[in-house]
């Protein structure tokens, strides 16, 4: 770590977040997990620069501009407000916020496609590429998922597994397309790449050297990727990055290629440094003082999913357009729910604006601190736990210092030399050093042990001293005074350490004690000789009632939106694994008479069962009263288990034309609603109807 006197050129930056649909809780660990971090190197003293953007570009806006009927500018618009609500309701303090659709972004994905072009690494060839014939589009990675050809995982998504394995989408056993559910055909269309094998040696030397990456991130990377030249398999060749999509899609053209679209993984991180430059038009400063500057740090804040064109596309760019390499990368885990990925269908997706409704920021962002490290581990959202750590931590030992002690001398003030308190003050300035190295590593649980350790040293002094017993005897009003003293200093020593992840804390505690906080050295020093003003209610307790109210209206908000996606597109919605779920483009228009060759009958399943080799289907035998049953195949396999089917009335359409598929002859279909995946809801008819009954 740096010495504490030496100020350092800091540039931070948090991946972007998509503008297709709203934050949540999970994005949120990310995001304040780098306020945090920015916040404390400015407090230090550092000169620390948060550029930050929506991500803009790619298939998903498109579609969902189209099925909206509205422009793509008018999507991300609305996108960038709402983010931004967000971000300032939970006092994220990044410098400048931009948009990967700006003048500046395209001017530096420019320069830089102009940089690799003259360094030979760009190729061009024909790829065959997944084409969805109902949508009318190619598809990009995230529009596909299908089976991964390496372990056979089922549900993966278009460019990587879970097992780690990376494959083009054309690679994926029974693809299907995330945008019609239709199974894509393969097209050939001219791409552009870049070849990173050019790069190996220098990858290899960057990702391995110890400096920039985690240890587990450098490994995977060496094991995946890279290889090792001393080892019995030796390196291994990295794969041309495909950089480009044909038309249509929503991005830059490419200028010395027509027809064809920089992809998103492109133009996004250089959306960093677009921003940078956004900032520096504004305040009369040099984009290459802070990314061409061997002076200046660059730390980039990302989820363990992004990892791989973090650390190997990103840094390749870079070293071949003549910028600053990244300093560190910081790669953290996913958010759990209740032990469980976030789900909208079990109401645990919540999004940012829901929970600023009903719950304090400061709790989340504490309680994220809690349990961040500078490890990939996943972090559990448990709301028990939650509403307990903050209650008995904040609340019930570090505000209650001043609660039980400032109105005491809000006519007197603080004395004017700092009493004898056994060694506390000086004991816990000692302990900043070690706090501040926990934050500089991105160690936030461990910051956050050390600092109540030093409330629970803390407290029992107040409890020892009683103020409030000496307040009842006027000739101990000196004692008083120096007592309440003790415990005000010693509760604004703790406030400044948790001043980068509490900052609404810090400024109530500024103005309570008259002196606000702007740097980690006034933990050093006592407060002496100023006035206290009246104490005002600093943190509320969480009340079960109100988490148990966000929990209901995130139930509420799915359940709309299941509804609605019947007749609306649900385009900002995502899945559980944090992909967008966009619904078809409209359908051609059909006559009345069209709609009512359509023969809806009440059904009884009588069995259900998982297919062989299907990854979304359920076997189905459908009752229509005595004998007549039909068999049907339908995609309901993540939102059912077959067990629960049995015995259940839904509504089929009885005349649909038979279709011979790969599984068997399915003879119908099952009625539902819903985006796709788990959020998929049969409809069922009303009590009492009768298999073969007509519904109308």
């Amino acid at each position: 770590m740096n010495k504490p006197d030496q100020k350092r050129k800091i540039l931070v930056t948090a991946a972007l977040p998509y503008a297709n649909g709203p934050i949540h809780l999970g994005h949120m660990v990310e995001f304040i997990q780098t306020d945090i971090w920015v916040r404390f190197q400015k407090l230090r003293g550092h000169e620390c620069l948060f550029p930050w953007s929506d991500d803009t570009h790619g298939t998903a806006i498109m579609i969902r501009a189209r099925a909206e009927g509205r422009s793509e500018e008018e999507v991300i618009a609305e996108a960038d407000a709402d983010h931004q609500r967000d971000f300032q309701g939970f006092q994220l303090q990044y410098d400048n916020y931009g948009s990967t659709h700006s003048d500046e972004n395209r001017q530096v994905c420019g320069e830089i496609w102009k940089t690799l072009r003259d360094a030979g690494l760009v190729k061009e060839k024909d790829v065959e590429q997944l084409f969805d014939v109902e949508a009318g589009t190619f598809l990009a990675d995230r529009f596909v998922n299908g089976t991964c050809p390496e372990c056979k995982r089922t549900d993966q998504a278009g460019d990587n597994c879970e097992c780690g394995h990376t494959y083009s989408p054309t690679e994926l056993i029974d693809p299907v397309s995330v945008l019609s559910g239709t199974t894509p055909e393969i097209r050939s269309a001219k791409h552009l790449f870049i070849e990173l094998e050019q790069l190996h040696d220098f990858l290899r030397q960057w990702t391995q050297s110890g400096e920039h990456l985690q240890p587990e991130v450098a490994n995977y990377l060496k094991g995946h990727f890279l290889g090792d030249p001393d080892s019995k398999e030796g390196a291994k060749e990295l794969r041309d990055w495909d950089i480009s999509r044909p038309a249509p899609y929503f991005g830059f053209e490419i200028p010395d290629s027509p027809g064809n679209y920089w992809y998103v993984w492109f133009d996004a991180p250089i959306g960093y440094i677009a921003s940078t430059l956004q900032w520096c038009k504004k305040n009369g400063q040099s984009l290459d003082n802070w990314w061409k500057n061997d002076a200046a740090e660059i730390h980039h804040f990302i989820g363990k999913d992004i990892t791989y064109f973090h650390t190997l596309f990103w840094p390749g760019m870079l070293k071949a357009a003549g910028y600053s390499l990244p300093t560190k990368v910081h790669v953290h885990g996913f958010l759990t729910v209740n032990g469980e990925k976030m789900s909208k269908r079990k109401g645990t997706a919540f999004k940012a604006a829901t929970y600023l409704k009903h719950l304090n920021p400061a709790a989340l962002r504490y309680y994220y601190a809690s349990k961040l490290g500078s490890k990939l581990d996943d972090i559990d959202l448990n709301f028990e736990e939650f509403t307990t750590k903050v209650n008995a931590d904040l609340v019930g030992k570090v505000v209650n210092l001043a609660s039980r002690s400032a109105k005491f001398v809000k006519d007197v003030g603080l004395s004017e030399t700092y009493p004898d308190d056994g060694g506390l003050f000086e004991s816990a300035a000692a302990t900043g050093d070690e706090i501040a190295a926990a934050y500089e590593n991105c160690e936030y649980n461990k910051a956050m042990r050390l600092i109540l350790e030093l409330a629970d040293r803390a407290n029992p002094y107040v409890e020892n001293a009683e103020p409030w017993n000496l307040k009842k005897d006027p000739e101990k009003a000196s004692e008083l005074q120096d007592v309440c003293t003790v415990a005000l200093n010693l509760f604004r020593q703790l406030v400044i350490y948790l001043s980068p992840v509490l900052p609404d804390l810090a400024e109530k505690t500024g103005a309570l004690l008259n002196d606000p906080i702007v740097s980690w050295d006034q933990s050093k020093t006592p407060l002496t000789g100023t006035t206290v003003s009246k104490f005002k209610h600093m943190m509320k307790r969480i009340e079960e009632k109100d988490v148990k109210a966000m929990e209901e209206e995130s139930k509420a908000e799915a359940e709309a939106a299941a509804a609605a996606a019947q007749t609306a597109a649900t385009a900002d919605q995502f899945n559980d694994s944090g992909q967008p779920m966009i619904d078809e483009p409209m359908a051609e228009e059909c006559t009345i008479d069209d709609f009512m060759k359509v023969d809806l009958r009440v059904a009884r399943i009588v069995s259900a069962e998982h297919v062989e080799g299907a990854r979304k289907l359920l076997k189905l035998t459908l009752s229509l009263g005595g004998d007549h049953r039909k068999q049907v195949f339908a995609g309901i396999k993540a939102a059912y288990e077959p067990e629960t089917l049995v015995g259940r009335q839904v509504v089929m359409v009885a005349n649909l034309k038979p279709r011979q598929m790969k599984f068997g002859l399915s003879e119908g279909m099952v009625c539902a609603s819903g985006p796709g995946g788990e959020e998929v809801f049969l409809l069922s008819p009303d009590d009492g109807a009768k298999p073969g009954q007509r519904v109308h």
